[in-house]
């Protein structure tokens, strides 16, 4: 069997981060801004994207899911023209792919452990 770079999921992992971002740009933007010593009265102006955020969320974990779909899924090892993957590449992906998640779940439930550090 022929050993072939295995199926990215780079793209799936950007997006969910992009996506997460999004969905906590209204919390983690400000706070970010004011202990980097930057203030004004247009930083409320980003509580406006909080609407957004079901919505964010939601592809946030589209994206996650379509990335573990592609590392964990049936055709995750090997091919249908029996080409297979490394076994250390794959499993080096997933490992990002775990650290992804736990960042982007920190992201993604930062408005409702925010109160904590207020």
């Amino acid at each position: 069997m022929a050993s072939l770079p295995a199926k990215s999921s780079l793209p799936a992992i950007v997006a969910a981060s992009l996506a997460a971002i999004g969905a906590s740009v209204c919390c983690v933007v400000p706070l970010v801004l004011v202990l980097l010593g930057i203030s004004g009265a247009w930083i409320a102006n980003l509580t406006a994207l909080d609407a957004w955020r079901p919505w964010f969320s939601l592809a946030t974990l589209v994206c996650l899911g379509w990335a573990f779909w592609s590392l964990y899924g049936p055709a995750s090892r090997c091919r249908t023209d029996g080409a297979c993957i490394d076994p250390r590449v794959l499993r080096r992906r997933r490992r990002w792919l775990w650290i992804a998640t736990v960042v982007i779940a920190l992201l993604l439930l930062f408005p409702y452990y925010v109160a904590w550090f207020l």
